[in-house]
C-alpha cells in the first residue's frame, strides 16, 4: 500500500501563518510518527526570505526598512522571493518511511518539478552544484528545507505566472549570473490553478504516496 498524504490546497496565506502551520505539523509528527503525511500548496504574498545562513549581503535594499516583509528562517539556501503566481508546495514528510538521505529528497522535489514542466512540453533541468529546476538557463524553481529527526518541512517555490520584478530586489538564491524565469515566460496565459492540480499529480508520482484531498 502506498503511504497516504493529506493534500492541504490553499489560496493566498500570509508567510508567517504557512510557517507556523508548518511547525505545528511538524511538532505533531515528531510526536506521532504514524501520522499521515501533508502537503501543503499555496501562494503567498509578497514577501522575502532568507535561509538560516543566508548573507545580507545579498539583499538589495535595507532590511530595516521593509519591517514584517522580510523572514530570517530555519531552512538551508540564501533569499528568495515569495509572491502570488509562485505556486509553493512544503511536503511535510516522514523521511523514514522514504530514504534518510537528503540529498536524495532534494533530487526528488526538483524531480516533481521536471515531471510537472514536462507535461507542458517543457525541457526542465538541474545545474550541477546547484539546487532548484532551469528552464532554458532561468530558474523557475527554488528548494529549501529543513528536516528534523527526519522530518521535513519548507520545501520549493515554482514561478508559474509571477510578477518577477521583486526579484530585482536581490540576489535570488545568492546566484548573479543566471536569471529568474517563470513558466508564463514560455507558456502565456498559464495560471497557478491550472498548475495545482498537476503539481500535486506529479508529486504523488514521484514520492509514490496516494493523496488524500484534505
Amino acid at each position: 500500500m502506498p503511504r497516504r498524504c493529506l493534500l492541504k490546497n490553499q489560496g493566498l496565506v500570509p508567510y508567517a501563518v504557512a510557517w507556523e502551520q508548518q511547525r505545528s505539523l511538524v511538532a505533531e509528527r515528531i510526536q506521532d510518527p504514524s501520522l499521515d503525511d501533508v502537503l501543503l500548496l499555496l501562494e503567498h504574498p509578497p514577501v522575502y526570505t532568507l535561509g538560516r545562513g543566508a548573507s545580507l549581503e545579498f539583499l538589495n535594499f535595507d532590511p530595516n526598512l521593509v519591517g514584517s516583509n522580510i523572514y530570517r528562517v530555519e531552512r538551508g539556501g540564501e533569499v528568495t522571493y515569495h509572491c502570488p503566481g509562485q505556486l509553493v508546495g512544503y511536503p511535510i514528510l516522514n523521511l523514514r518511511y522514504y530514504q534518510q538521505d537528503l540529498h536524495w529528497y532534494l533530487r526528488q522535489l526538483e524531480e516533481v518539478l521536471i515531471e510537472l514542466l514536462g507535461i507542458y512540453g517543457l525541457q526542465g533541468e538541474r545545474l550541477a552544484g546547484m539546487t532548484g529546476v532551469w528552464l532554458e538557463g532561468h530558474k523557475v524553481a527554488a528548494i529549501g528545507i529543513k528536516v528534523s529527526r527526519w522530518m521535513t518541512m519548507h520545501g520549493f517555490a515554482l514561478n508559474v505566472c509571477p510578477e518577477l520584478s521583486g526579484f530585482e530586489q536581490i540576489v535570488p538564491c545568492g546566484i548573479a549570473n543566471k536569471p529568474v524565469g517563470s513558466l508564463a515566460q514560455f507558456i502565456p496565459g498559464i495560471t497557478v490553478e491550472q498548475v495545482r492540480q498537476s503539481v500535486a499529480a506529479m508529486f504523488a508520482q514521484v514520492f509514490e504516496v496516494q493523496l488524500i484531498d484534505n
